[in-house]
């Protein structure tokens, strides 16, 4: 019965992806859909405010540029609005101004799409700040990371050197995609118990007879961008195993639904894109691959329970129960990590911190990949990269100057490639090393040993992946923490777009070369499997011996 949860749950999630991927095509290449007539107008008043010309385009560097000064921006405002809320309107609850290092991680943090959060939303914040910060910008950074990737695509399927216009991008993906679909997804969760208010706390009296303040606000409004937007984050310290964030099973499987919808249908639009549907099925069959590895470890790791609590006498026959929901079980939790982590959302409907050492090195390895569909392009854009490198790699092997999408990859490329593969490894053990040697991030450490090691190592790892899930048991919210994470996350978000965006903009400016009886195939399932397998090998020769010190050691000790 639980493993028919997660199938039927896979299954609905296949049958969306090709009208979604469609749907997405069209809006990426301003082909008519439903209700053509009404966006446009929208568009072209943001627009005409805005100044923007929507028939300019722009090369890499300007799109580039156009994404960081827009970021920019956003990120001062922010910083004025949290430092003063405590003069906020909607503010019931008299929260006040966050502290400046708490404000630097809390914007960085969803300005990259990483919603790492260092503090508790119905404590933190008000709820000012929650809809004109904190969902504002789980719009624009969403957009960003989906306008990056179709960016991405014109460029290595094109002939010229330009690669759209990154405002008429955001625009175009805002209101044809996630403000539409948040909206669908907002109702649907109030019909589940969701709120969505201006209440402020609520005092009530238990059966106990203690006084429990039950907290309150536009919930549903940040839980449905949340995950359409692969955001993460939640209103509420606990995040989706909040009841209010996520009151039911069927509420889960929305939310689980909304995390994989939009990245996973983003591999067939490029298949419409370049002209080559096998191209994009083949993509999402090694990131489906990956997937599947994953999942059922994950769940049967779960489902084993903790050794330690059989051996004094607990009853394991759930599983391992520890940091999870009655209402959603092993099954549930399971795939909600799998998919929030290979998906990179960061929303959590169980605690990472209490899962078993697999299952916790499941959800690393998803992060560590970072290839696993992703978030809104980041996941895409880097199997792509993966892609080209298997393509180089066969190329030195029969001794052809490698093509991929008929466009030949040239050392310039591969330097590029190679940096950005480097850099997400650099970020997470660099600053997990840091970390270690330092007294003042150190002390966070809750659980010294094998597992304090992981929750330093996922600290950084879902930093740079721009995941923005925890272990939960760091002691987080710290000078150091907010500082280091908030390093991480930037450069995590910001260098990966550049390098990427600039191998586009090589590629762009190259002529097609004919397809012969020599050119390599990478649209058959021998490049598939050759994919899958270089991801694995680079991704076990960068990270195994952090694994292998934390939830492998970990998990040794519990079971012998």
């Amino acid at each position: 019965m639980e493993w028919l949860q997660i199938i039927v749950t896979l299954l609905i999630f296949m049958i969306l992806v090709v009208p979604m991927g469609k749907y997405l095509y069209c809006v990426s290449t301003g082909d008519k859909i439903l209700g053509e007539k009404f966006f446009n107008k929208i568009d072209n008043f943001i627009f005409k405010i805005c100044g923007i010309n929507k028939n300019e385009e722009m090369n890499w560097k300007e799109y580039v540029i156009s994404i960081i000064t827009l970021n920019a921006v956003i990120v001062f405002i922010g910083y004025i609005i949290l430092r003063t809320q405590n003069l906020h309107v909607l503010n019931p609850n008299k929260i006040k101004a966050m502290e400046p290092s708490l404000t630097f991680n809390t914007l960085i943090s969803f300005i990259t799409n990483t919603n790492l959060q260092n503090y508790s939303g119905e404590s933190g914040l008000s709820y000012f700040s929650q809809m004109t910060v904190i969902i504002f910008m789980m719009f624009i950074s969403s957009a960003t990371g989906f306008s990056a990737a179709l960016a991405f695509m014109r460029g290595i399927a094109g002939n010229k050197k330009t690669m759209g216009n990154f405002f008429v991008d955001l625009v175009r993906i805002i209101t044809r995609v996630l403000l539409p679909f948040s909206i669908i997804i907002g109702l649907l969760l109030v019909t589940q118990g969701v709120p969505q208010n201006f209440s402020g706390i609520h005092k009530v009296t238990t059966i106990e007879g203690k006084i429990q303040d039950i907290a309150m606000g536009p919930v549903a409004a940040l839980e449905s961008i949340k995950h359409i937007g692969t955001n993460g984050g939640g209103f509420f310290g606990a995040n989706s195993s909040h009841p209010f964030e996520n009151p039911t099973p069927l509420s889960n499987l929305i939310e689980i639904l909304s995390m994989m919808l939009i990245p996973g249908s983003l591999v067939y639009t490029f298949g419409l894109m370049i002209k080559n549907k096998k191209q994009g099925w083949s993509i999402f069959t090694a990131m489906g691959i990956l997937f599947l590895i994953g999942l059922p470890i994950c769940y049967l790791a779960e489902k084993s329970g903790n050794p330690a609590l059989a051996h004094i006498g607990l009853n394991q026959l759930m599983g391992n129960m520890e940091g999870k929901e009655v209402r959603f079980g092993i099954a549930q939790s399971s795939l909600f990590t799998q998919v929030t982590t290979a998906f990179t959302t960061g929303s959590v409907n169980n605690m990472h911190d209490s899962l078993t050492p697999i299952g916790g090195a499941v959800a690393l390895i998803n992060m560590m990949l970072n290839v696993i569909f992703g978030g809104k392009g980041t996941g895409f854009m880097n199997m792509i990269m993966y892609a080209i490198l298997a393509v180089f790699l066969c190329g030195l092997m029969v001794g052809r100057t490698p093509e991929f999408l008929s466009k030949k990859i040239e050392g310039k490329e591969m330097k590029l490639i190679a940096l950005a593969i480097i850099i997400h490894p650099f970020l997470i053990l660099m600053f997990s090393s840091l970390a270690l040697v330092l007294p003042q991030a150190s002390k966070a450490v809750t659980n010294p040993g094998f597992h304090g090691l992981s929750q330093i190592v996922y600290q950084f790892t879902t930093s740079a992946a721009n995941n923005g899930s925890a272990f939960e048991g760091l002691l987080d919210n710290t000078l150091f923490w907010n500082t280091a994470t908030g390093i991480v996350m930037f450069y995590g978000r910001y260098l990966s777009i550049i390098i990427l965006l600039a191998v586009a903009g090589s590629l762009a400016s190259k002529k097609a070369i004919p397809v012969s009886a020599g050119t390599f195939r990478t649209d058959n399932l021998m490049f598939t499997i050759t994919l899958v397998f270089i991801v694995l090998i680079i991704g076990a020769l960068t990270f195994l011996p952090s694994l292998a010190l934390g939830p492998i050691a970990e998990h040794l000790t519990l079971w012998h």
